[in-house]
């Protein structure tokens, strides 16, 4: 009668452990692929400054533009949770789309190397923000369904796994890359 409930306790305990480090995986692997976000965006942020910088020697009269990218990579970098994140990143989009359209305005502008390459730059940025944001939500995806899942959830439960936020575009939001071909 004994081995029988011995049995049964190991093996409960085996399926926790496995649970546990599934769990642990499936977390950082998710950390892992915010981390991947988190370089690509800083990656955008310190092109942002010189890209307002050589718009700023040729498109003198636009400092309003000029001010809102500003604002808008400061409020980005500080911005914390994924959701928060996600809103920021979209208020940038939008500033460096005005940046861009202004920048028609200046035909020497849009003739400058430092502005082509900075564009180019750019461009190719937003794309692996872009990847990476997939990857990461695809992690999300996993996890938040691991920790919802029976038996998984007492687990995650017990060990105090919470759900993670997606990272998204707001509805409404452009689903492509900033546009930056002149």
């Amino acid at each position: 009668m004994l081995i029988p409930i011995i049995i049964l306790g190991a093996v409960v305990l085996v399926a926790g452990i496995f649970m546990y480090n599934q769990l642990v995986t499936l977390k950082n692997r998710t950390d892992e692929s915010w981390s991947d976000i988190d370089v690509q965006l800083k990656r955008r942020y310190d092109l942002i400054p010189n890209l307002v910088n050589t718009v700023k020697g040729y498109a003198t009269h636009e400092s309003e533009v000029l001010q809102k990218v500003t604002e808008a990579r400061s409020q980005a970098m500080q911005a914390g949770t994924a959701g928060g994140r996600a809103q920021a990143e979209n208020m940038l989009s939008d500033a460096l789309k005005s940046l861009f359209a202004v920048s028609e305005n200046y035909p020497d502008l849009k003739a400058n190397t430092n502005f082509l390459e900075l564009q180019r730059e750019l461009s190719d940025t937003e794309n692996k923000i872009q990847a990476a944001r997939r990857f990461y939500n695809a992690n999300v995806r996993d996890f938040n369904t691991k920790i919802e899942s029976f038996p998984n959830n007492v687990i995650a439960g017990i060990f105090t796994f919470g759900k993670r936020e997606f990272f998204e575009l707001e509805e409404g939001a452009a689903k492509e890359p900033v546009a930056v071909q002149f």
